[in-house]
């Protein structure tokens, strides 16, 4: 939804330059563990309810969180202000945001590689060393299956998508003889 990406792109790009400042990684885990926590239905009913104070709900943030950067001002600063403005179900877009400005800034971006068969070991490897040199940055791989590819992978980097399954060669196929 372009609207959430819109409203969570300037928390994402400030608590960013916040990080940048301190440990990346400390602060990339917390942001991972409050989107986590923000994701569940039932935090955000109780977030939404009008018989549980704001305070509560920041404390209850922070309770099913791990990360010792909980105790920052900074990280309570932004809890708070997405809670007092209703902005809870933001969180998720703001660590996907957050995460890619972290990718950007090392060079690095996020891979999805679909096949229709377990990929492991050297054959992943290859693989992904061979996708690195057409996209030209560092991959950070997650790896599902899909039967229905028939063979082959589908792998989306950004944006861009490069599909070798079988079932797309199939449809091209489809399209050439039925047009």
């Amino acid at each position: 939804m372009a609207e959430l990406a819109t409203i969570a792109r300037p928390y994402a790009e400030a608590l960013f330059g916040v990080a940048e400042a301190g440990d990346l990684a400390a602060w990339s885990t917390l942001v991972t563990e409050l989107a986590q926590v923000a994701a569940v239905p039932e935090v955000l009913s109780v977030a939404s309810s009008p018989k549980v104070s704001r305070p509560q709900v920041v404390e209850l943030l922070f309770a099913a969180v791990k990360s010792p950067l909980k105790d920052s001002a900074e990280a309570k600063n932004l809890v708070q202000m997405l809670v007092a403005n209703h902005r809870l179900e933001l969180l998720p877009e703001i660590h996907a945001q957050f995460e890619a400005l972290k990718n950007a800034k090392a060079g690095a971006a996020d891979a999805l590689i679909v096949s229709a068969f377990p990929l492991e070991g050297t054959q992943l490897d290859e693989l992904v060393a061979s996708l690195e040199r057409k996209f030209k940055c560092k991959l950070k791989p997650t790896v599902e299956i899909d039967k229905s590819l028939i063979g082959g992978v589908r792998v989306t980097v950004g944006d861009e998508v490069l599909d070798t399954s079988v079932r797309a060669r199939l449809a091209s196929m489809q399209a050439a003889l039925t047009a």
